[in-house]
């Protein structure tokens, strides 16, 4: 059965079909339009998606969402935006899928990705994700519209960077569980305090379905404002967390020879050993949010357990990848896609726990606000803990990184990831472990893909 039917589409805009098609997927960016896809032709104040119907069309585009008239088959509306909207509100009306909604200021994609696999390890059940870190005014209609018919599970992320935007994302998820995975400084350019930042996380708890499980990190400083915030909208409300109150828990852990970490578990009645293939505290932490979600629908948490165990690391975020250096190899850890001060303390712990000489490549952090320098400047402890011997810091702000690290550490401050690429090529010896870690748009996934590449006088 068809994704989508034209006659479907225009039901669900208010649209006319220019002709009758049937379409496998959803995409708004001609770059990823595949075979029997729908491209919807957004417009904005920098592009208008209408340019790229040709294009779409040369891919393998059935048809095309647009909002005025071409020569492509197509459904005409008023404003495509608006449309995407109500394509993904159409999807989530129909489907009788149990959705999880998942946000937070950290781990939020990586405990997505782990949930979609807990939830789809079994071969008798469907179930659908966000991809990507498509978690936005675009990226959750998109995701809800690209949702199979016959789904069991749905599992979508939200993320947001203003107050008021998780408000009417979770109205279009209406989930059945709403995770909040942990609050920590992200976006502070546009929130006064920290308390503000858990407010707007606790915002998705306000699209609950009637019978919805909110669930919480017990751990977190903002536990009590985050449970509050649930009360008037979910009917129960479960944390998780390291600390033995949580209502999931890890009775006792142990590093695993891999370097992931052995974990006993209770959830609720049950308990269950595992073993987490990620290293870091903060994906034990990540493992017990997805066994909180995975009891909340009625998963399999034997299945789930597996799924945590197999799980590989994603590009950008953890992935382990052996490079090549000099006459031998290193181990580089990616978590180029984003970072925050929370998030760069975690991964910065996972590398002082590798064997070998620590390098670390450490972009600025982004969206920090006035407080800016005092966070660069806060991560130090972190870099030292880790006993990182070598590092290169990019970007203007990592200045207050660098004062506070001067004398302590070994370290080169350049402006931009292409440099950061020299010097790190230049730095890396056999044996080192290297962890490159920096908000996307310092852009060190192209540190990676150097790295990654052919090294001169090296192995490819």
């Amino acid at each position: 059965m068809s994704l989508w039917t034209a006659a479907e589409i225009a039901a669900a805009t208010d649209g006319r079909a220019s002709a009758d098609f049937a379409v496998e997927g959803v995409a708004f960016d001609s770059r990823e339009v595949g075979p029997n896809d729908l491209f919807v032709a957004l417009t904005g104040e920098t592009t208008d998606g209408h340019r790229f119907l040709d294009g779409a069309f040369a891919q393998g585009a059935a048809g095309a969402l647009v909002s005025r008239a071409g020569k492509h088959p197509s459904v005409e509306v008023s404003d495509t935006f608006t449309a995407l909207e109500d394509l993904g509100r159409a999807a989530r009306a129909r489907t009788s899928a149990k959705v999880i909604g998942v946000t937070g200021s950290v781990g939020k994609t990586s405990t997505k990705e782990a949930l979609f696999a807990a939830l789809d390890r079994s071969p008798s059940v469907s179930a659908h994700r966000s991809v990507k870190s498509y978690n936005n005014h675009t990226g959750v209609p998109l995701s809800l519209a690209r949702m199979p018919r016959e789904s069991d599970y749905a599992v979508l992320e939200m993320g947001m960077n203003h107050p008021g935007e998780l408000a009417h994302l979770t109205t279009l998820v209406r989930p059945h569980v709403a995770l909040v995975t942990a609050i920590a400084p992200a976006h502070t350019e546009f929130f006064p305090h920290e308390a503000a930042i858990a407010d707007a996380k606790g915002e998705i708890f306000g699209g609950l379905e009637p019978g919805g499980v909110a669930i919480v990190p017990y751990d977190s400083p903002h536990r009590d404002r985050l449970i509050a915030a649930a009360e008037p909208h979910a009917s129960r409300i479960v944390t998780f967390g390291l600390d033995r109150a949580a209502d999931v828990h890890a009775l006792e852990m142990a590093r695993a020879s891999h370097g992931g970490t052995f974990v006993t578990a209770r959830v609720g009645a049950h308990e269950l050993s595992l073993t987490v293939s990620q290293p870091g505290a903060h994906w034990v932490s990540n493992a017990l949010a997805v066994l909180a979600a995975v009891d909340a629908v009625g998963g399999d948490l034997a299945l789930a357990g597996l799924a945590l165990a197999e799980l590989g690391g994603l590009a950008g975020r953890g992935a382990r990848i052996e490079i090549a250096a000099g006459d031998g190899t290193a181990l580089l850890i990616d978590e180029s896609y984003n970072a925050n001060p929370a998030s760069v303390a975690a991964t910065l712990a996972v590398l002082g726990d590798q064997p070998g000489r620590h390098v670390a490549v450490l972009g600025e952090m982004r969206e920090l606000g006035d407080k800016g320098a005092d966070y660069h400047a806060g991560l130090a402890p972190a870099v030292l803990a880790a006993r990182v011997e070598a590092a290169v810091l990019v970007g203007e702000a990592m200045s207050a990184l660098a004062q506070a690290l001067e004398g302590q550490v070994d370290f080169v401050h350049v402006p931009d990831a292409a440099t950061a690429l020299e010097q790190a090529r230049r730095l890396i010896a056999p044996g080192d472990a290297v962890l490159v870690k920096g908000s996307n748009g310092v852009g060190l996934s192209r540190v990676v893909a150097g790295l990654v590449g052919p090294m001169p006088g090296g192995k490819s």
